[in-house]
C-alpha cells in the first residue's frame, strides 16, 4: 500500500504541475497570438512588439535565474501558485489598458496607440516576464525530488508536454476568437486566458505538496541506495539542510563551476532561437510570408505545440533513457541538427505550395526543437543533483533567454529592414552551432549524482 500511495503522489505530482504550467503558458505566449490584431488594431511596429518580447524575455530569465536559488529553499506550492495570480492580474490589465484613455493619453484620434499606450503595455508585459519566472523553478525541483535520475528523463519529458499544451491550446484558442471576432477583439487574448488561468492556480494549491518526505515516504536517493541493496530498510529521513554558507558552497560547485550546467545552458540559448522563431513570430511569418489566413496560421503554430511539442518531447524523454543510456546530450545533437534540417526546409518551401506542406515542415521542426528543450531542463537537474535542480535551471534560463534578443527585437528588427530571408539565415546557422556543441560532448556522463556525496561532506564542514 506504501509504494501505491507513493506511485499516486508521483503522478498526482506530475499532473499537477501539467496543469499548472500549461496555465502559465496561457498567459505568456497569448501574447505571441495577438501581435498580428495588435499591430493591426492598435498601430504598434514589429519592432515594437519586437521590443515587448525581448523585454519580457529578459527579464524571465533574470527572474528564473532569482527564483530558482529561491525555490531550492522556498515553498515551491506557494511560489508557484503567488506567480500565477499576479500574472493573472497583469494581463487583465493590458487588456482593458486602452479603457485608461479618460486618465492618460492612451490613443489618438484615429483610436491607435500613443507612446503612452506603448510603454503602458511594454511595462506590463515586462512585470508579467519576472512573475513567470516564479513557475518554471518550482516545477524542477519538484520534478527533481519525487523522480529518481534513471527515470527523470521519460518523466520530466512528459511534463514538458505541458509548454506546447499551454502555448498551442492558447494560440489555437486566440487564433479563433481573432478569426471568429476580428482584429479589434484583440484584447480577448488576455482576458479569457486569465480566467482560465485562475483556475489553474486553484488546482496548483489544492494538488501539490513540497518533498516525499513531507508525506512520510523516503527520499528518491534511499529508495535508490535500498533497491541496489547498499541498506536493508528505505527509512524515511528528512533531507538534511544546509546553512546558507554550506548551501552557498554546494551551488557554487555543483552549479556555476560545473562545466557540464554550462553547456545545457549554451544548448538552451541555441535551440530557443529556432523555437521563439516558430513560437513568437510564427503566426507572422505565416501571414506575411506565406500568405496565409490569421485562423490557418494559428491553428499550424498550434499545431506545431499540440502535435510536435508534446510528442516531440515524450520521444525525446524515452530515447534518452532507452536508446542513448540516459545521456541528454547524444540525443539533444541529434534532434538539433533535425530541427534545423526542416526549418531549413520550410525556408525554402515554394511560396505557391499548398500550406499543408507549410504545417508539415513546421510541426516536424518543433517536434525536434522541443526534445531538445525538454532535455535541457533535464540536464540541468541531473548535473545540478536535486539539492540545486531550481538554481541550475535557473541558470539555464537565465541563459536561454538572451535569446529573446536575438529572437525578439532582433528577428522583429531584421524582418523590418531586410525581410524574413534574413530571420531564416541567423536562426538555422546558431542551430548548427547548438548542435555542433552538443556533439562535441557525446561522451559526457549521464548524471553528476556520483559527485553529490564528496560535494556535500565538503560543505557541511564549512
Amino acid at each position: 500500500m506504501k509504494e501505491k500511495s507513493f506511485k499516486y503522489w508521483q503522478w498526482r505530482t506530475l499532473i499537477v504541475l501539467m496543469i499548472g504550467y500549461a496555465c502559465y503558458y496561457f498567459l505568456r505566449k497569448n501574447f505571441s497570438a495577438a501581435i498580428p490584431a495588435m499591430e493591426a488594431s492598435l498601430g504598434l511596429s514589429k519592432a515594437q512588439l519586437g521590443a515587448f518580447l525581448t523585454a519580457n524575455g529578459v527579464v524571465y530569465g533574470v527572474s528564473r535565474f532569482i527564483n530558482g536559488i529561491i525555490a531550492d529553499r522556498a515553498n515551491k506550492r506557494k511560489m508557484m501558485t503567488l506567480g500565477l495570480l499576479l500574472s493573472c492580474v497583469i494581463n487583465l490589465l493590458i487588456c482593458f489598458s486602452p479603457k485608461f484613455n479618460g486618465f492618460m493619453h492612451l490613443l489618438d484620434s484615429e483610436g491607435k496607440a500613443t507612446v503612452g499606450l506603448v510603454y503602458l503595455i511594454g511595462s506590463l508585459w515586462v512585470v508579467n516576464g519576472y512573475v513567470h519566472g516564479m513557475g518554471y523553478p518550482p516545477c524542477s525541483s519538484l520534478m527533481a525530488h519525487w523522480f529518481r535520475p534513471k527515470e527523470l528523463a521519460t518523466k520530466q519529458s512528459l511534463w514538458n508536454a505541458s509548454h506546447s499544451i499551454g502555448a498551442g491550446a492558447v494560440v489555437a484558442l486566440c487564433g479563433w476568437m481573432l478569426s471568429r471576432f476580428g482584429y479589434s477583439a484583440w484584447n480577448l487574448c488576455f482576458i479569457v486566458p486569465a480566467a482560465i488561468a485562475f483556475v489553474g492556480a486553484i488546482i496548483l494549491y489544492a494538488g501539490l505538496r513540497d518533498t516525499p518526505s513531507s508525506l512520510g515516504f523516503p527520499e528518491i536517493e534511499t529508495l535508490d541506495k535500498f533497491e541496489r541493496g547498499e541498506i536493508e530498510e528505505a527509512t524515511v529521513e528528512k533531507e538534511t539542510e544546509l546553512t546558507s554558507r554550506q548551501f552557498r558552497h554546494f551551488v557554487s560547485k555543483m552549479v556555476y563551476r560545473n562545466p557540464l550546467v554550462w553547456i545545457v545552458a549554451l544548448t538552451n540559448f541555441n535551440v530557443y532561437v529556432i523555437r521563439l522563431t516558430i513560437l513568437d513570430w510564427g503566426t507572422s511569418i505565416l501571414t506575411q510570408y506565406r500568405g496565409l489566413e490569421i485562423g490557418i496560421a494559428a491553428s499550424i503554430v498550434a499545431a506545431s505545440e499540440l502535435i510536435g511539442g508534446v510528442l516531440g518531447s515524450a520521444v525525446a524523454g524515452w530515447a534518452t533513457d532507452k536508446l542513448f543510456k540516459h545521456r541528454v546530450f547524444r540525443c539533444g545533437a541529434v534532434c538539433t541538427i533535425l530541427a534545423t534540417a526542416f526549418l531549413f526546409l520550410f525556408w525554402k518551401l515554394p511560396v505557391e505550395a499548398n500550406w499543408m506542406w507549410s504545417a508539415v515542415l513546421i510541426v516536424i521542426s518543433a517536434f525536434f526543437v522541443y526534445g531538445v528543450s525538454g532535455l535541457c531542463g533535464i540536464g540541468a537537474s541531473k548535473y545540478a543533483t536535486k539539492r540545486a535542480s531550481a538554481t541550475a535551471n535557473g541558470l539555464v534560463g537565465l541563459v536561454a533567454y538572451v535569446a529573446t534578443i536575438i529572437s525578439g527585437l532582433g528577428f522583429g528588427k531584421l524582418a523590418d529592414s531586410l525581410g524574413w530571408d534574413a530571420v531564416f539565415v541567423v536562426s538555422i546557422t546558431i542551430g548548427v552551432v547548438g548542435a555542433i556543441v552538443q556533439a562535441a560532448f557525446w561522451k559526457a556522463p549521464a548524471d553528476d549524482y556520483h559527485l553529490e556525496e564528496n560535494v556535500l561532506n565538503e560543505s557541511r564542514k564549512l
